[in-house]
């Protein structure tokens, strides 16, 4: 197969499993959003979505955010990975929000990614899954699969990103970069051996016969 054929593939394949993609993270509005994104690193979506109910209860807005002391925050998030880091972050975070944006989350890539905890991946969800904009974040799902069906070299994410959106067409975007990601979690885990990823065997079939 080409490169376009196997993209071709993917891209039907994926739109047979998944014709409606749900957002992995629970939220109400871009600021929950971009929040749970940044819980994210390094931990599941799942123990993410079991913590921040009770996170957005009390602090759903930078403006309640802003009023808790980190050790608050800290303690609200406590089973999340790099918690103490993360607290810091989202305190300053609703801070910058509320000094630079008047408590609205931006909606330029600049402005998001010069927020604590808001890296390039979490500002290309904010902006596609929150505004609605053209983006395609890589995970380490799509970086891993994109690396094993030949769309990309695999040397960074940054050069996976590029070369997703030369491969797929802007319209796309949304949608795809997420079927990617629930394809990895239920066909092709990361720690698994792969029996169940057909779409990379009906990629790679003729070189095994």
């Amino acid at each position: 197969m080409t490169k376009k054929e196997r993209a071709e593939l993917v891209q039907l394949e994926l739109e047979k499993l998944y014709p409606q993609v749900p957002i992995p993270l629970d939220h109400t509005d871009p600021y929950t959003l971009m929040v749970a994104v940044a819980l994210s690193a390094q931990t599941t979506d799942k123990k993410v979505n079991q913590v921040t109910p009770d996170l957005f209860a009390v602090a759903g807005t930078p403006q309640r955010m802003a009023k808790l002391e980190v050790f608050e925050i800290k303690e609200l998030i406590k089973e999340i990975g790099l918690a103490n880091t993360k607290a810091k972050n989202l305190k300053r975070m609703a801070e910058l929000l509320l000094e630079r944006h008047n408590g609205v989350v931006p909606q330029t890539y600049e402005e998001l990614e010069a927020l604590p905890g808001v890296g390039h991946k979490t500002a290309s969800v904010v902006m596609s899954q929150g505004f609605g904009f053209p983006a395609f974040p890589v995970d380490t799902h799509i970086h891993r699969l994109m690396t094993q069906w030949k769309l990309t070299s695999g040397k960074n994410v940054v050069e996976t990103e590029k070369d997703a959106k030369n491969i797929w067409k802007e319209e796309v975007w949304n949608k795809l970069h997420l079927q990617i990601i629930f394809y990895g979690r239920e066909y092709s885990p990361a720690r698994g051996k792969g029996e169940k990823d057909f779409i990379t065997k009906m990629m790679f079939k003729e070189k095994e016969k």
